[in-house]
């Protein structure tokens, strides 16, 4: 390692946020806290918040959200699952929460986007399918502004 304890410090709190994000990814469907991240990995819950967004460039709930939205896209691909179907089977436990955060992310409702997602990627391999509509990670969607004339 390193003579600095501080910089082994930092080591080991990057292994732990490694644990928590590989936690997420794993779980993102369970009901999962910042709280519970945080005891999973003997950290404050504000530590866990503050380093995780410094090493990930989002919060723990915006990172566990985000993958929800990215597994949400792929059910609604599918099309056999209503929106409220998908909300629930990706851990969400709001449809509102859910649709909104789906908005900010996707750019557009995931009723919308159930309905054009499986036209536009008919006949496409789900892996490529994934690449293409991936959310944008660490920024809004683009929302064009309204002109007045």
């Amino acid at each position: 390692m390193t003579s600095n304890p501080a910089a082994a410090q930092h080591l080991r709190d990057l292994a732990l946020l490694r644990r928590v994000r590989d936690r997420i990814d794993g779980e993102y469907a369970q009901p999962l806290d910042v709280e519970a991240l945080a005891r999973g990995v003997n950290m404050s819950a504000g530590h866990l918040s503050r380093e995780f967004k410094r090493a990930y460039g989002e919060s723990p709930y915006g990172y566990l959200m985000t993958r929800r939205i990215e597994r949400a896209m792929a059910l609604l691909r599918r099309g056999d699952l209503s929106v409220t179907d998908v909300c629930f089977a990706v851990g969400c436990s709001s449809l509102g929460t859910f649709s909104t955060r789906f908005a900010e992310l996707v750019g557009m409702p995931p009723s919308v986007y159930r309905r054009q997602a499986a036209r536009a990627t008919a006949g496409m391999p789900p892996c490529v399918a994934k690449q293409v509509t991936r959310p944008i990670r660490n920024r809004e969607a683009t929302v064009t502004e309204p002109q007045l004339t």
